[in-house]
């Protein structure tokens, strides 16, 4: 059985630590800061990569590399979406560089896990776009694999 993927565990155990809305909230504004648009030739904002719902204009796209994982590569088109960049950051850093199988073991609840359950329902479904876009495109790999 695969689980989550290893950094992404890490990442949710240390906010599982933080016992303060304010710390949450810290926590994720220097996430958001470590955003980097990191397009190189993949730059296409079509429909195929855009999140749905998501109100901060959120692109998502992955390159296989030749060890089979994937690199993940986002655009986030508000540049107040503090929300959609901590989370591209956060998923940037922890799941590229894993396999398509190992993303697809995100949990359903990420968004949850990270920015509690206070989020706005616009936010949380344009959030948890973004990860359901992630497993998406990992499963598109999947298929291509079989």
């Amino acid at each position: 059985m695969n689980k989550i993927p290893p950094k992404l565990k890490e990442l949710l155990d240390l906010f599982s630590l933080l016992s303060t809305e304010q710390e949450r909230i810290d926590f994720l504004i220097s996430y958001s800061d470590k955003f980097k648009e990191n397009l190189e030739s993949v730059a296409q904002l079509t429909e195929e990569n855009n999140v749905p719902f998501c109100e901060s204009g959120v692109y998502v796209w992955a390159k296989q590399q030749p060890d089979k994982t994937l690199k993940f590569y986002f655009a986030v088109q508000n540049p107040q979406g503090i929300s959609a960049k901590a989370l591209t950051a956060i998923l940037d850093q922890t799941i590229s560089g894993e396999k398509p199988e190992v993303i697809v073991n995100i949990p359903d609840d990420l968004v949850y896990k990270i920015f509690g359950q206070s989020l706005s329902m616009g936010k949380n479904m344009g959030l948890s776009g973004i990860v359901q876009m992630v497993k998406r495109k990992a499963k598109g790999y999947l298929k291509v694999q079989v």
